[in-house]
């Protein structure tokens, strides 16, 4: 009989815990969503009890599928810039977790950017001086939260991003560690070295010792303890950030392999090797994992903010669908969307523009347009967002990227598969499962407890459900491509 990998997929909306066995079988999984917490313009929170519940309510749903006993090794991937803050010594959250998406430290990256420290934040972590990491939400938090700075004056504060809060509530409050694809996305972990910096963190104004142990991507981290739903003792051997483990679940093991995750956010990486490469064109260098051996392997990153939740602000916002699937179905009412432009540009723009107070925008609508010519331009909105990180990426690279991997809950929607496809001229290669986030931890969990010596097991198992080609001749994609810059510049002006 065989036995089980289990991973938790902590994303921004929900948690997706997924069981397969060793030979990539599914065979239990369950989704659980949670609450939203916007307090204020520009902020967005998580309540950490509640993610931890949904961890223990996805655990339970399968433990009904699935007999957990077989589980030998758990991996962890998860939404990544989003901090958390509790007591080391009770495990409770001190307050809720400033997600990515938070940009309430605008102003205060505004003022290091002044400074002149960006290009040496760049230098040391591939990353730019924005709200999007964690870095600036850690600073901000120690200055405004009496919880969190008593905390830290009786030395119980714990912080991390979600996989160390994951990793110590599974391990029963005892271990506090984190890995290379999570830090190097704080600003504070330094990529060459591969460790934390107290020349990073100090013009945050962040401490360098409440930091996590960094331990390496594939390998042991701990054991379960205490866990509803889950035996005792069962190792987790491999964590990821959510974007690395989706570009390990694409199978993108090979320098120059990319893909783009179609989330909350849409994420396009590609696999730039052993070195980092830095982009001249403001996108980002990245650690993708570490492996068994502690071997650091690179990405090159372009982050757009919005895609799956653009989609969502049409179903709960605009009132315009009743379930996120209805969107293709309103959009295919119409031909085209007859000028209608929107830029999802909801909580700022990410590459390769960056710039947090960018709101987002509808344009072109006439006394003709229809819901079914917005519902189209907000799928187009995405894909459009898309281009603009792909076209930055083969500038960088000096060289036309030949095919595209995806993947993520809106990849599923042919139409926005299609019109990407045809926007970016090159072909979009969809797999069969398209929820390649949690097979990336599975893969990672697996690596790192040994079950497999080497990534051929992972080359082996990607598989091919549809390919789209494009079929937009080069005068109109000119035209599509003219029709969104123009709405960018509309928006970089206002912003």
């Amino acid at each position: 009989m065989s036995n089980y990998i289990l991973a938790i997929d902590q994303g921004t909306t929900g948690t997706k815990v997924l069981v397969m066995d060793l030979n990539l079988n599914p065979i239990a999984e369950a989704s659980t969503p949670f609450e939203q917490h916007f307090p204020q313009p520009g902020w967005v929170e998580h309540d950490l009890k509640q993610i931890w519940e949904s961890v223990c309510t996805g655990i339970k749903s399968v433990s009904t599928q699935a007999d957990l006993k077989k589980v030998v090794s758990i991996g962890i991937t998860n939404q990544r810039e989003t901090i958390c803050f509790w007591d080391k010594k009770s495990g409770e959250p001190l307050s809720r977790a400033i997600v990515w998406q938070d940009r309430r430290t605008a102003a205060f990256c505004e003022n290091l950017k002044a400074k002149n420290l960006e290009k040496f934040y760049t230098e040391h972590t591939g990353l730019l001086l924005d709200p999007y990491f964690s870095g600036s939400k850690v600073g901000w938090a120690l200055k405004n939260n009496s919880n969190i700075q008593n905390a830290l004056k009786n030395k119980v504060l714990a912080i991390g991003t979600i996989d160390s809060y994951l990793l110590f509530k599974l391990t029963g409050n005892t271990i506090h560690a984190t890995e290379p694809s999570n830090a190097s996305r704080t600003l504070c972990f330094d990529i060459h070295k591969h460790h934390w910096s107290s020349e990073l963190c100090l013009p945050l104004e962040v401490p360098l010792d409440i930091w996590p142990e960094v331990k390496t991507s594939m390998g042991y981290f701990g054991k379960t303890k205490s866990v509803p739903a889950l035996p005792n003792e069962v190792p987790i051997t491999g964590i990821l950030g959510d974007q690395q483990s989706a570009l390990l679940g694409q199978a993108c093991i090979e320098v120059g392999s990319a893909k783009c995750t179609y989330g909350t956010g849409a994420f396009l990486l590609m696999n730039t090797g052993s070195s980092p490469i830095f982009s001249k064109h403001r996108l980002l260098t990245t650690i993708a994992w570490s492996n068994t051996k502690n071997e650091f392997t690179y990405a090159l990153e372009g982050s757009a903010f919005i895609a799956g939740a653009a989609i969502q602000w049409a179903r709960d916002g605009l009132k315009l669908i009743k379930k996120s699937s209805d969107i293709e179905t309103l959009a295919k009412t119409v031909s085209s969307s007859e000028g209608v432009v929107f830029v999802p540009s909801l909580t700022g723009l990410g590459a390769p523009y960056w710039d947090p107070n960018a709101t987002g925008l509808l344009s072109g609508i006439t006394r003709g347009s229809t819901n079914g010519h917005i519902a189209r331009a907000i799928l187009e909105g995405v894909a459009f967002q898309n281009a603009d990180l792909l076209f930055t990426m083969e500038k960088d690279l000096d060289k036309p990227l030949p095919f595209l991997n995806v993947d993520g809950g809106a990849c599923k929607n042919n139409l926005l598969m299609q019109f990407q496809s045809d926007i970016l001229n090159v072909e979009i290669k969809r797999p069969v499962l398209t929820e390649t986030t949690s097979l990336g931890a599975i893969f990672a969990a697996g690596m790192g407890a040994k079950i497999w010596k080497d990534f051929s097991e992972i080359k082996q198992s990607w598989k091919q459900e549809k390919i789209f080609i494009p079929s937009m001749n080069s005068n109109q994609r000119e035209i599509e491509l003219k029709k969104w810059h123009t709405a960018i510049k509309r928006v970089l002006v206002h912003a």
